[in-house]
């Protein structure tokens, strides 16, 4: 999956089945939403929390999907190209990184 091509498939899908995109407040909201349910798994599977029953069949993968889907929403309905955005991003942080974390020792 490219970003370029999710991002037409998620303004697709919108258009044939989801009416219009919700507007950008409704979506940061629901984007926070997704958010809290990717941490309370990660919290409860991975971290020191007791996980719940009603957890236990959460799956990881489709909820980060859902916030995956809702940043698409996002990125189409504020004009980003999400694809070079994060093009761009990723080499600002090859060039400004590429030493840093080679040299943190708690990563050794």
């Amino acid at each position: 999956m490219d970003i370029q091509n999710a991002q037409l498939d998620v303004d697709n899908w919108i258009k044939n089945h989801g009416v219009r995109y919700f507007n950008e407040l409704t979506n940061m909201a629901q984007l926070t939403e997704e958010v809290g349910e990717v941490a309370r798994i990660i919290a409860r599977r991975y971290g020191e929390q007791s996980e719940k029953e009603s957890d236990k069949n959460k799956d990881l993968g489709e909820e980060l999907a859902d916030v995956v889907f809702v940043v698409l929403c996002l990125a189409n309905q504020t004009g980003i190209n999400l694809q070079e955005a994060f093009d761009k991003k990723l080499n600002l942080k090859s060039e400004r990184d590429k030493d840093r974390h080679k040299n943190n020792d708690k990563l050794k």
